[in-house]
């Protein structure tokens, strides 16, 4: 399993009955690997420098079973386990797995073409497996996307759980197919022209199962997450902690085959070093791009609004490729929804959707309300498909009081003009599983842990972060079976009334985007962008070559009248909303509009109109 780093950490299968095992253990005064099966032994590794121990022991095959016996005594699992087979509180296995492209000739996409598509694979099928999900990579494929993007998989404790609660970074979680299953599924994506993307979590770990304290210090008491202690990025020993995550992305990257990484909520990465493991973590993963003779990128999930995520190494940023916009997000949801409280009070107006579409960032140094303080800089400079859009993933969904989707409160037309404002942006767009037919089961948070009290802990902090948006009443119990149950997909609705409509708007959104050379082009550079606040109006022309592409989007419950400025000649009506093709009352505009400089339209309510002119 090739990660970047010789020897890796954890056990490594050699061949011919041989198994190298490393483990940086700086805490313990001798480490021991006790093997279980087939025959119960204990061998002793040898110390190393900078707290490693290390032995090569024969007679271990792919599927032994072992653990890590520190100083004698306390026996615990491998930071780096490959699989838990029995758990977080069992032993780790052996596994070998086929190095890197065995063949497969894949050679990943750019990344102006990715549209992704997440998914939580335990509640995506009815069996919750990584088997389970790749039939329905055909029909995905077929609708316009190009990425399937996991939630977490690393080994979770129990068999419910959103996947942020890992505690074996490098295992692949045992209840959704292990190691094997997660290959399949990933070289499924690759024999469609799919990209591969895994969300990782590189800011803490889970309560439950975690025993990385008991082998380094790996965790700081000088900051302090939402979600516990911080990881030691900064502090000493932290060079040995940085290895870790960076083997264990690249690990991904080569044995697993993913094409990016999601690193999940990096505002909670607390790095006061003059070299950011961020910006570490981005060089290793080039290097190992060049490698493999493919492109590999990394997109994180920040709230900071800070362009050093994505700046280039040389300018002082970090260099990652994308990142997720929750101001795109927070923009469009508070105008179909009317919602204000949280963080949507620094939202609500055109303006600030029309600024999404400008720059990228909305608060690029404003006060923030929500915050009480000025927040985020300029994206002004940041190249347009760096920048991830979506009207639903799994957070602004899940951490709802509820769990509850778009579908269920708004109407057919806003569903609509929500899916075109995403897609027929010059950014790069997200559907969250099931949003493309109107999926109507909620996502709500969700765990399966064994210890009463940490439990409690779960529900009263979910109560907690509600209060924060003036939330009230019962929310879902997370450790109920039956919260798990109400998020599976009901995939039977995508060939059903109003759904299959929607599936079909969604599919003909993605074709216009990938077919038409003024959508194709992913560029702030060459679109204008327009409002008229009053009428809760926002128009966005772009172009390409001799083509140009007018959208226009009407976010009241009254018709709009709509006057923009256009190039002369024919605009032809690519797309409406409102046609009764779409489920809608009828279409207000022609087929053809001739301009003279400026073009005028009527838009229904909640309708999203497309315009082309060629020359």
């Amino acid at each position: 399993m090739t990660s970047g780093f010789d020897p890796p950490l954890g056990a490594s299968y050699l061949g011919g009955g041989r198994c190298r095992f490393l483990v940086w253990a700086p805490r313990a005064r001798k480490v021991e690997v006790h093997l279980f099966a087939p025959q119960e032994r204990v061998a002793a590794l040898e110390k190393k420098p900078h707290g490693y121990f290390e032995a090569v022991v024969e007679g271990v095959e792919p599927g032994s079973l072992y653990k890590y016996r520190l100083g004698g005594t306390r026996e615990r699992p491998d930071p780096a386990s490959r699989h838990q087979p029995q758990g977080v509180h069992g032993p780790s296995q052996v596994v070998e797995l086929p190095g890197p492209g065995s063949g497969s000739g894949w050679r990943g996409l750019p990344l102006e073409r990715l549209v992704f598509y997440e998914l939580h694979v335990g509640t995506f099928t009815p069996e919750g497996t990584f088997d389970a999900v790749i039939p329905h990579l055909d029909e995905l494929k077929e609708l316009g996307i190009t990425a399937i993007e996991l939630m977490p998989v690393a080994q979770f404790p129990g068999e419910r759980n959103w996947g942020y609660d890992g505690v074996f970074p490098f295992a692949v979680q045992n209840s959704y197919g292990g190691p094997e299953g997660l290959q399949r599924l990933v070289r499924a994506c690759h024999e469609r022209g799919l990209a591969a993307v895994l969300d990782v979590v590189y800011n803490h770990l889970g309560p439950e199962g975690n025993c990385l304290g008991d082998f380094g210090p790996y965790f700081t008491d000088r900051y302090r997450t939402p979600w516990g202690l911080a990881l030691n990025f900064d502090g000493p020993g932290n060079r040995e902690v940085r290895r870790y995550f960076i083997e264990n992305a690249l690990t991904w990257f080569s044995a697993h085959e993913f094409d990016a990484l999601r690193l999940d909520a990096i505002h909670g990465i607390f790095d006061q070093s003059a070299r950011p493991f961020l910006a570490e973590l981005a060089g290793a993963v080039r290097a190992r791009a060049r490698a493999l003779g493919r492109p590999l990128y990394l997109i994180p999930e920040s709230d900071l609004n800070d362009v050093r995520v994505l700046e280039a190494r040389e300018r002082g940023g970090f260099g990652h490729d994308a990142q997720w916009n929750d101001d795109f997000h927070h923009a469009l949801h508070a105008l179909l929804t009317g919602e204000r409280n949280g963080y949507y009070q620094d939202f609500g107006e055109v303006a600030h959707l029309a600024q999404a579409f400008r720059e990228g960032f909305v608060l690029s140094g404003q006060p923030s309300a929500y915050r009480g303080r000025r927040h985020g800089t300029s994206s002004r400079q940041i190249a347009a498909h760096r920048f991830v859009v979506y009207a639903q993933n799994h957070d602004q969904v899940g951490n709802r009081r509820e769990g509850d989707r778009l579908s269920q409160s708004l109407s057919l037309e806003a569903l609509k003009l929500a899916a075109g404002v995403v897609v027929l942006s010059p950014f790069l767009p997200l559907l969250f599983m099931g949003e493309e037919y109107g999926e109507t089961a909620p996502f709500p948070y969700f765990v399966s842990h064994s210890d009463p009290a940490l439990i409690e802990e779960v529900r009263s902090g979910r109560r907690r972060e509600f209060a924060r948006f003036g939330w009230s009443g019962p929310i879902p119990d997370p450790q109920d079976e039956a919260t798990f149950r109400a998020a599976k997909l009901d995939h039977g609705l995508r060939r059903q009334g109003k759904h299959k409509l929607l599936r079909e708007y969604y599919r003909a959104l993605l074709r216009l985007r990938r077919e038409l050379p003024a959508l194709a082009e992913l560029s702030k550079d060459t679109q204008q962008v327009g409002l008229e606040d009053e009428q809760r109006l926002l128009w966005v022309r772009r172009w390409h070559g001799g083509q140009h592409a007018l959208l226009a989007a009407n976010f009241s419950e009254g018709a709009a009248m709509v006057r923009v400025p256009a190039r002369a000649g024919v605009w032809r009506k690519a797309l409406d909303s409102s046609e009764e093709r779409w489920g809608g009352a009828g279409t207000r505009a022609p087929d053809a509009l001739q301009s003279s400089g400026q073009i005028a339209f009527a838009l229904a309510p909640w309708a999203l109109l497309l315009l082309v002119s060629d020359a």
